[in-house]
């Protein structure tokens, strides 16, 4: 191969390369590492459950409570500072969806959800595949899914479920683990209950333009 084919191939490959690269640049922001914090934090947090002890669930809660505060934070800064991005907007709800699905099958793992409380869990997982394909569907024809209200209760019943659920062992919180089983169980029913609610909304809403 000649040097001036050579040039030529790198040149082509170059002008192919900086769109992705300048993509990501632009992706990298305080708003977007929160969120990837989120995603980091997902095997520590699956890793405290193969741990015995009092301590490593309560860690467990900790690294879930900081999960969530990012959850809030990236999308406050990325409002305020005018930092909304394609990156931040596909990557943040899959975060979520990675970090309650852990949990979830962690939590029916350890069996601190059996019998029926399976039942919610299945529930908000299947949603949670449901949307996603709703969504990319949607995002294919150019198409916006916004979060609607119920989805936020939605999320902010998961999101005290799951924690409440990781100590609510005797020789984890003792005599709150009863007061904690009932919250738990209290707010993934509710999860459970929004989630076919808004899933069905999200379905309705996306189902128009499916015959098109």
């Amino acid at each position: 191969m000649s040097h001036k084919k050579h040039q030529k191939k790198v040149k082509a490959l170059a002008q192919k390369v900086a769109p992705v690269l300048k993509e990501a640049k632009k992706g990298l922001n305080v708003p977007n590492l929160l969120t990837l914090i989120r995603i980091w934090a997902i095997p520590a947090i699956v890793a405290t459950f193969f741990i015995s002890g009092a301590w490593a669930s309560w860690l467990g809660v900790v690294l879930f409570a900081i999960a969530g505060i990012t959850d809030y934070l990236d999308g406050y800064l990325a409002r305020h500072w005018n930092q909304l991005s394609r990156f931040g907007r596909i990557l943040d709800p899959i975060a979520d969806k990675l970090l309650v699905g852990s949990i979830l099958i962690m939590l029916a793992w350890q069996g601190r959800l059996d019998g029926i409380m399976v039942l919610p869990a299945v529930v908000i997982l299947c949603r949670e595949i449901l949307v996603s394909g709703l969504r990319e569907f949607l995002a294919e024809i150019k198409v916006g899914c916004p979060v609607t209200r119920l989805a936020k209760w939605k999320t902010a019943c998961q999101m005290t479920a799951l924690p409440v659920l990781m100590v609510a062992e005797p020789e984890v919180s003792g005599v709150l683990c009863g007061f904690f089983t009932l919250i738990g169980t209290i707010a993934l029913w509710g999860a459970a209950i929004l989630t076919v609610i808004t899933g069905y909304d999200y379905w309705k809403s996306g189902r128009k333009y499916m015959d098109e």
